[in-house]
């Protein structure tokens, strides 16, 4: 017989009454019924409950260890009666008889539960990972994770691509987040960096004539932490030759498809091909370029109906030419109460508050001061519009739309949320569209890149040449699901003409490129393929098939909210011999 068992703790059927097995495992929960302790016993695959009587060696032994010490039994299996089945458990038709026990290694007192999962604060958990992770909600996102990516992979060489890997030591770059800095040892006064994304590499990749690369890759950003968002992260890295957009995304969309349907039990997924939206259209419908649309709700601009008078405020807001009246439709919540309650809320969110029309049953028609003040004939043209009617209300945001778009986007979704409105058993996919190639840069008074610098502009050379560059649009374009950004991807620019030129645009000459980008663009000059691809985050996709909203429940190590690895007590001060061997000296911040 095996050291430690015949079988796991999730194997037992039915069909094994009267064997004789060995199992090992974790002490799930203990219950003394009168002289009888019955054990639940857990493994990585399963439970299995035993019966121990006082006369079974070890019994001593086992009546006083905690829940959390590792045993092995030996027993009988025998068949439940059927009062005592268990519905709800893989192996619940049986339990194990136990004839002898051994405690192979005792727990000491539990800094938290794992039976039951009770709530428990973040700092604990994660300075306890490894008791955490036993827990079977964590335990199962974990398993879940390996699958996906799995999962993933196979779908990605079943369609041609190839698994290849990039540096983790690179050099820094000076775009995007910050970087994380390894010093050189060998090189004094020099830094690797590590990467925050292989998007040079598999660029490269592309011009040496790959073709059609994948990576799970690892990426590092010092940027600030969030719930959807780590200093660590993997992504499903892609990159592909002779492409254009359409080939991308017919590329991606069956994957991603095929992984959520796998995976995401009966929830419905979006069928591809997936919808597609420009980014100015999703910021003017929904307030966001990572609209959730699962929430029915769409915004319009209603603006012609408050011009020239009737509702004061509005009227002297519309009289400076780029200021704009959004309508977000709030279907059956017409009530005083609602629409108070989401004044109060705009109020905690800074705003002076948010006006609203809404359907009144005293009145018989439109109430509340927007529409005493419009007039019957105009705010029946504006809730018309809205496509709203007995019953309903809508709510209103004035001014300049590049200021209050972020804010009219949360009150829709605050609106859905609170109307119950948004189908939540279900996989809403999205594509974001035609982002700007360029942005006015407020605070230099000069025109930036708004998003990727090295992507394609749509018209190429013709556009960087002949259109007022705020209206250029670029090859760029983001997944999103369920509110949540997957991705964000492009079309290249494979030609050092066009991206001088976009460079000089966004106001940085040819030296500043050939200093920072000079290895990309030497190899652009020798015969580069038009090339493009994306990057979904492993993580995310994960935290959506899970049910989570956070991905520390999907990472099995994750820092916490200040960046720190409370399990390892990471960041650490490192020996000053390691210090001097790097040719480092620290500078401790001033004290102010």
């Amino acid at each position: 017989m095996h050291a430690y068992r015949t079988h796991t703790c999730g194997a037992l059927r039915a069909a094994d009454t009267g064997k004789s097995v060995r199992l090992a495992g974790w002490i799930h929960r203990k219950r003394d019924h009168g002289g009888l302790i019955f054990i639940d016993l857990r493994d990585h695959y399963g439970l299995t409950q035993l019966v121990i009587s006082p006369s079974t060696p070890g019994f001593n032994l086992v009546e006083h260890v905690r829940a959390e010490s590792v045993i092995r039994i030996d027993g009988e299996v025998v068949a439940r009666t059927d009062e005592t089945v268990n519905p709800n458990l893989p192996t619940g038709e049986v339990e194990v008889r136990v004839a002898e026990v051994v405690v192979i290694s005792e727990a000491a007192e539990l800094p938290l539960p794992v039976f039951g999962e009770p709530e428990y604060p973040e700092e604990i958990r994660l300075k306890n990972r490894f008791l955490d992770l036993r827990r079977e909600t964590l335990h199962r996102n974990i398993v879940l994770r390996s699958k996906v990516i799995q999962s993933i992979r196979n779908r990605m060489i079943d369609q041609g691509f190839l698994e290849y890997q990039t540096p983790i030591l690179t050099a820094s770059s000076p775009e995007g987040a910050r970087d994380f800095l390894v010093p050189s040892r060998l090189h004094p006064s020099k830094f690797y960096a590590l990467p925050q994304a292989p998007q040079q590499f598999k660029q490269l990749l592309m011009v040496a004539g790959f073709d059609r690369y994948f990576q799970i890759a690892p990426c590092f950003r010092d940027e600030d932490l969030r719930a959807d968002r780590s200093l660590e992260f993997y992504q499903l890295d892609v990159e592909m030759s002779f492409v254009t957009q359409d080939d991308v995304f017919a590329a991606i969309e069956p994957v991603m498809h095929g992984v959520f349907t796998e995976f995401g039990g009966d929830k419905p997924v979006t069928p591809y091909p997936f919808p597609r939206i420009p980014y100015r259209e999703a910021i003017a419908k929904y307030g966001s370029d990572k609209p959730d649309l699962r929430n029915p709700i769409e915004m319009q601009d209603v603006s012609e109906q408050f011009r020239g008078g009737g509702f004061g405020l509005f009227a002297r807001i519309l009289e400076t030419p780029k200021n704009a009246v959004w309508g977000i439709p709030a279907p059956k919540g017409g009530s005083r109460a609602f629409c108070d309650r989401m004044n109060s809320w705009a109020q905690g969110e800074g705003q002076p508050g948010l006006g609203y029309i809404f359907w009144s049953e005293d009145q018989g028609g439109w109430g509340g001061p927007i529409a005493k003040n419009l007039g019957p004939e105009k705010t029946t043209a504006v809730m018309t519009q809205l496509g709203l009617g007995q019953g309903d209300a809508a709510f209103f945001v004035a001014g300049d739309p590049q200021v209050f778009y972020k804010f009219a986007g949360s009150a829709r979704i605050k609106v859905g949320t609170d109307l119950k409105l948004v189908d939540e058993d279900r996989f809403e996919f999205v594509w974001i569209v035609d982002f700007p190639m360029f942005e006015w840069n407020e605070d230099e008074k000069r025109v930036d890149f708004s998003h990727n610098p090295f992507s394609m502009p749509q018209g190429e050379m013709d556009a960087l040449q002949g259109k007022d560059p705020l209206e250029i649009l670029a090859y760029q374009y983001d997944i999103v699901c369920n509110g949540y950004e997957l991705c964000s991807g492009a079309i290249r620019n494979h030609r050092p003409d066009v991206m001088l030129k976009a460079f000089e645009i966004a106001g940085y000459g040819p030296e500043v490129v050939e200093e920072q980008f000079g290895g990309m663009l030497n190899a652009f000059r020798h015969g580069a393929p038009p090339h493009g691809g994306l990057a979904p985050g492993i993580d995310r996709i994960v935290m959506l098939l899970a049910g989570q909203t956070a991905i520390r429940e999907v990472i099995a190590f994750p820092l916490n909210q200040q960046g720190q690895d409370l399990l390892m007590n990471a960041p650490s001060e490192v020996a000053e011999k390691q210090l001097k061997e790097l040719h480092v000296r620290l500078a401790p911040p001033v004290k102010i």
